[in-house]
């Protein structure tokens, strides 16, 4: 009997190997905001950010090969690569920021970002939401609930409820809901300073990608940034998900909602597919860092890598990519907005640039979270040629966050195929 993928993915990879879909995709090729799978089917892609200016743009393509045909060593040896990408890459945040570790991974930089935090406050205590996820090395396993690590978490690891805009804290949204979300982190700094271990750090997506990105006002961390200053302790923004203008009004999440942190982690996109990830800081912290932890990374700014990096960030400026995020997610949230006048599923619409999505409910006086339901939905897609999944505290959030070059043409079909799948999928 002839092996199938999935057998021959569970023999040789181990069991719980996670796919989308009730019906896997064997994708064997992609093209812009395109994939094709192994019939030689297209699908709009709808979901992917790490081919973030396109699956397989040329411009990257041929800054991998070409360097990987001259050098390929790491940072123990000089090369001009590295300081070229961290010039570009600090030239888009605001001061102070103006240092860059590079890694492979959003887990390293989480955990480097962690130590960073230990060297300045030379505290361990970290708080995160209860519904995030940064990661999956040792320490930055620990601040997933929604993955609970064998044995139980750390004394130092604190948890603080996810933001959610469309069922607040104190029942009440915006600056109410702040100050709430504030003080439930100022509970957690308490407790952690009474076990002694102190508090370091408070680390958070500033767009609350997993959390279901909650419609969250700009100003809307101000009063935890008071909090956390007050304390001594510091603010790690995990841009993994929203940055280099994926959010369409701002280069960095944590611009668009008025944060300023003290470190950010970047990864998943920053060279549309090569795993290049990084820690950006002001000098002061990366000497801190650097001072009281020895840190060597062989893969880590290699020269193919900023090769890389510096391909993507370079087409996402030239190609104008942040803007194209800001009108075709507009256009794509008025097109939900027009079916939720169709559909009464859909409790609530929101996103920015092109990290979107509507919130599924039973019922919209209630508010009864429609999981089942939305997990058929990304069936339904996926039947039809379009790539989505789902997120949020209840798993009942639609996440579309397509590569950056999506239209909207692209945007139209999307909504197109959605009204249809909805229409033939009963809501229960």
């Amino acid at each position: 009997m002839t092996e199938s993928l999935t057998d021959r993915r569970a023999r040789l990879l181990g069991p719980n190997m996670s796919t989308f879909y009730d019906e896997p995709v064997h994708i064997v090729r992609g093209q812009g905001v395109h994939l094709w799978d192994a019939d030689g089917r297209q699908y709009l892609d709808c979901y992917n950010n790490v081919p973030h200016v396109g699956h397989c743009h040329p411009r990257v393509v041929e800054a991998i090969c070409r360097q990987a045909g001259t050098l390929n060593t790491h940072t123990r040896y000089l090369h001009e690569g590295i300081l070229d990408y961290v010039e570009a890459l600090t030239a888009t945040f605001d001061s102070p920021f103006d240092t860059a570790l590079l890694c492979c991974t959003g887990s390293e930089a989480n955990d480097v970002a962690l130590r960073m935090a230990q060297a300045l406050t030379g505290k361990t205590g970290v708080i995160a939401t209860d519904h995030t996820y940064h990661g999956n090395t040792t320490a930055v396993q620990q601040l997933s609930q929604t993955n609970p690590p064998p044995g139980g978490y750390w004394d130092s690891v604190r948890f603080v409820p996810a933001p959610d805009s469309y069922r607040p804290l104190g029942g009440a949204g915006g600056m109410p809901h702040a100050h709430a979300f504030a003080a439930r982190v100022q509970d957690q700094i308490d407790a952690l300073n009474a076990t002694g271990h102190g508090f370091s750090s408070l680390i958070l997506c500033p767009f609350f990608a997993n959390e279901g990105f909650p419609d969250l006002p700009h100003g809307w961390l101000d009063p935890v940034q008071a909090v956390v200053r007050k304390a001594g302790g510091v603010i790690i923004a995990d841009e993994v998900q929203p940055g280099f203008g994926r959010v369409g009004t701002h280069f960095w999440g944590h611009q668009r909602i008025g944060l300023k942190p003290d470190i950010v982690t970047l990864g998943k996109p920053m060279a549309n597919g090569h795993p290049v990830a990084a820690v950006v800081a002001p000098s002061d912290t990366m000497k801190a860092f650097r001072t009281r932890f020895r840190y060597f990374n062989t893969f880590g700014g290699n020269p193919v890598s900023a090769a890389a990096a510096l391909a993507t960030l370079r087409v996402v400026q030239d190609e104008g990519l942040q803007d194209n995020a800001r009108d075709v997610g507009a256009y794509a949230r008025a097109g939900l907005r027009d079916l939720a006048t169709r559909h009464q599923a859909i409790g609530d619409v929101r996103g920015s640039g092109l990290f979107f999505g509507a919130e599924m409910v039973l019922d919209k006086t209630t508010r009864t979270p429609a999981t089942a339901y939305v997990k058929a939905l990304a069936n339904g897609m996926r039947r039809r040629g379009v790539l989505l999944n789902f997120l949020g505290i209840h798993y009942n959030v639609l996440k579309i966050r397509p590569p950056m070059p999506f239209s909207r043409a692209n945007a139209d079909q999307l909504i197109e195929t959605l009204d249809a799948v909805m229409r033939e999928t009963p809501l229960a």
